[in-house]
């Protein structure tokens, strides 16, 4: 078996000819475009801007939404496929597209008015206009319910105060999604445009994990959202949620794709490092790790197409993506770390994705939604006991 070709169970001939199209172009895009520079964007705690048209080219912005929108209008496993070769290159790659389309376009289409899919989503589908998604906060995280973020009703529409933690983007965007309790207690979403007076964006600095990819706090100091910039469908925690299940169904392809570039490099590497005469690739121990890398790869694909197929039937709830994301992403941590021990001192350096891989791989672990609290939904669901207090 090549490690350039890791579907053991020939998942490639379960696709259409036209989801076989879009992952290869996606993974050309990232071996041509992504690869060569992401280790110096990596170490330089850069986002590569200036690929963002071409992706917007390849119709990987919001690419599930209709054509109407100048989106791609491809099914949801083409989606998943567009992800993990995103994230075969880095995660904050992904990160950038799974915000934009998930967090950002989705909400827009699902929850806006009319006018305002016509205004923001072609501008974002061309990679024109960026946006960000602002739900968690310093002292709410899993507990999004506790957001203290408020918009109370005035004359002139909405004033916002409060504050936003973690959010990719967040510097870079030109249109924020941000989720606060209106007069009543009741979570609503708003379209905040950069430039909107008491609204700021800092970005986060010295980062350890992501630092090709845009993390920020987002600030609102008695800023004014017109009223018309109320996402009007949006109401209750169930809005903000539904978004993070399409991204986090996103994640958990992107985490295979993140898992086979590692466990490519551990193979290649293998062949050719000797030690005591022979190439390590040869002895058991070695063997036996890559036999369960690949066993656990394997699992989590064939997760990753049966999700999708349900996503695209109407038939997949969130727990099946909380079982997919908490098994997919922890998986791939284990890969990333065995495949750096196989490398041993040259797993550390950027001369290999692996270490960059299992760094982003610590950060993806714990955003949208923790492994512990998927783990608890997936308790809930068996149990019908809630566990999480």
């Amino acid at each position: 078996m090549s490690s350039s070709e890791v579907d053991f169970f020939k998942l490639d001939s379960l696709l259409s000819d036209e989801e076989r199209l879009i992952r290869q172009s996606v993974k050309t895009f990232v071996e041509e475009r992504v690869n060569p520079i992401i280790i110096d964007c990596f170490e330089q705690g850069r986002f590569p801007h200036e690929i963002v048209p071409e992706m917007a080219e390849l119709g990987l912005l919001g690419p599930t939404l209709p054509e109407e929108y100048g989106c791609a209008g491809v099914n949801s496993v083409s989606y998943g496929l567009i992800a993990q070769e995103l994230e075969a290159g880095d995660s904050g790659l992904r990160s950038f597209v799974s915000v934009q389309s998930s967090l950002c376009m989705y909400p827009i289409y699902q929850f806006g008015s009319e006018e305002q899919r016509r205004k923001f989503l072609p501008d974002m589908a061309a990679g024109r206009k960026i946006g960000c998604f602002g739900l968690t906060e310093p002292n709410a995280g899993s507990n999004p319910s506790g957001m203290k973020t408020r918009a109370r009703r005035v004359k002139d529409g909405w004033l916002l105060q409060g504050s936003k933690a973690w959010i990719t983007n967040g510097t870079i965007a030109d249109l924020a999604i941000v989720w606060a309790k209106d007069d009543e207690g009741v979570i609503r979403g708003f379209l905040v445009e950069k430039g909107t007076p008491g609204f700021r964006a800092p970005e986060v600095k010295h980062k350890l994990s992501l630092r090709a990819s845009v993390t920020s706090e987002l600030v609102f100091e008695d800023c004014l959202i017109p009223e018309e910039n109320l996402l009007p469908q949006s109401g209750g925690l169930k809005s903000p949620l539904m978004c993070l299940t399409q991204a986090r169904y996103g994640i958990a392809w992107g985490a295979v794709g993140a898992a086979i570039s590692c466990f490519r490099s551990a193979v290649d590497y293998a062949k050719q490092r000797v030690q005591f005469d022979r190439p390590i690739a040869g002895f058991q121990l070695t063997q036996k790790k890559f036999a369960e890398m690949l066993t656990e790869i394997s699992k989590a694909q064939l997760l990753c197409l049966r999700l999708g197929r349900m996503k695209d039937a109407g038939e997949m709830e969130p727990v099946h993506v909380s079982m997919a994301k908490m098994n997919n992403v922890a998986m791939a941590l284990d890969v990333a770390r065995t495949s750096r021990g196989i490398l041993g001192g040259n797993g550390i350096t950027g001369d290999y994705p692996i270490m960059r891989h299992m760094c982003n791989l610590e950060s993806v672990y714990t955003y949208e939604g923790t492994h512990e609290v998927h783990t608890l939904a997936l308790g809930k669901h068996i149990t019908g006991l809630d566990a999480f207090s």
